[in-house]
């Protein structure tokens, strides 16, 4: 039986968000202290994207708005019902996927939303069509709409948006009652090294074996695979749009015996799709290069802005995005 290989699903994936970052250079908006504070230290992955990088290209609107995971679309969704202008208020959106403590085990979603915010003409404004908040604590949260979703202001930058059961541990970290984001010295340090970027995302260990096994399709199911699988620590990427498109994913783990047999297991995956891949698919492949130094796995996509026009035209491309 022939292995195949999810290396189409890499490519046109790590494409797609470029896409949804935007095709323009953009300043790379930091992750505030009170947005650090209020994130639950179980976190599965962060996504940060620089907003307005998006809104200057109709391409990644629209784009936007089929690659979106849904309760990432519910979210935004909910930001608009709120009255909230986001194509002049917000600089940046994060998204915090992350697992509370004491809980069913379920992955919660919330959202953080940096930028210039006039808090005092939003809650007169919820309360002049008699919206009242739920308070928790000091905090008030205040119903987005029809979605169910609801918003609470960190201070006049900083906003956190999602559901009840999501916001509620968010909150409990922020005040002190449980530890947060910046208690995970390993996500921390993987923030660190990306977060220059207009857009980046990082993933822990679960999230990170999650992502590979997809990335691997039936490949994953080979005995060096299932073998070193628990040892995929954690996981970042990034875009840069200056000089064409760039796409770089580093995935950590402990020794460089298993990061070689990762880069060995990606390898093979590009030469199986090179050997029957259509003209621009062999391309794409070309652009990219999977190599490991010392316990990091590192996968490199680089191309020139023509080259990438063409490769999202492809039917590749529109089968990921489908």
């Amino acid at each position: 039986m022939s292995v195949k290989f999810g290396w189409k699903w890499f490519v046109g994936a790590g494409l797609a968000a470029v896409l949804v970052a935007g095709s323009t250079p953009a300043r790379a908006v930091q992750l505030s202290s009170d947005a650090k504070s209020a994130i639950p230290e179980h976190v599965q992955q962060l996504i940060d994207i620089d907003y307005r990088a998006m809104e200057n290209s109709p391409t990644a609107m629209a784009l936007k708005e089929r690659l979106l995971p849904p309760e990432i679309k519910s979210l935004e969704t909910a930001l608009k019902q709120s009255g909230l202008d986001e194509s002049h208020d917000v600089d940046s959106l994060c998204f915090a996927s992350f697992r509370p403590t004491n809980s069913s085990g379920y992955t919660k979603t919330l959202g953080i939303a940096q930028g210039q915010f006039s808090v005092e003409e939003m809650v007169a404004n919820f309360k002049k069509h008699k919206v009242k908040p739920i308070a928790i604590r000091a905090n008030r949260l205040y119903p987005m709409g029809a979605s169910g979703m609801l918003v609470v202001f960190l201070n006049p930058t900083t906003m956190m948006f999602g559901s009840l059961d999501a916001l509620r541990p968010a909150l409990a970290t922020r005040d002190g009652l449980a530890p947060s984001f910046l208690d995970n010295s390993n996500m921390v340090s993987a923030m660190q090294s990306v977060s220059s970027q207009p857009l980046w995302s990082i993933l822990d260990q679960k999230g990170t074996q999650f992502m590979m096994r997809n990335l691997l399709g039936q490949a994953s199911q080979l005995a060096d695979f299932n073998a070193i699988q628990s040892r995929l620590l954690d996981s970042s990427y990034t875009m840069n749009f200056n000089n064409g498109v760039k796409f770089a994913l580093n995935v950590v783990t402990p020794d460089a015996f298993t990061s070689a047999t990762m880069s060995s297991l990606l390898n093979a995956a590009a030469l199986y799709e090179k050997l029957s891949g259509t003209p621009v698919e062999k391309q794409a492949i070309n652009a990219t290069t999977i190599d490991s130094m010392g316990g990091t796995l590192e996968v490199r996509f680089s191309t020139t802005s023509d080259e990438f026009n063409s490769l999202i035209q492809s039917p590749m491309f529109k089968s990921v995005v489908q």
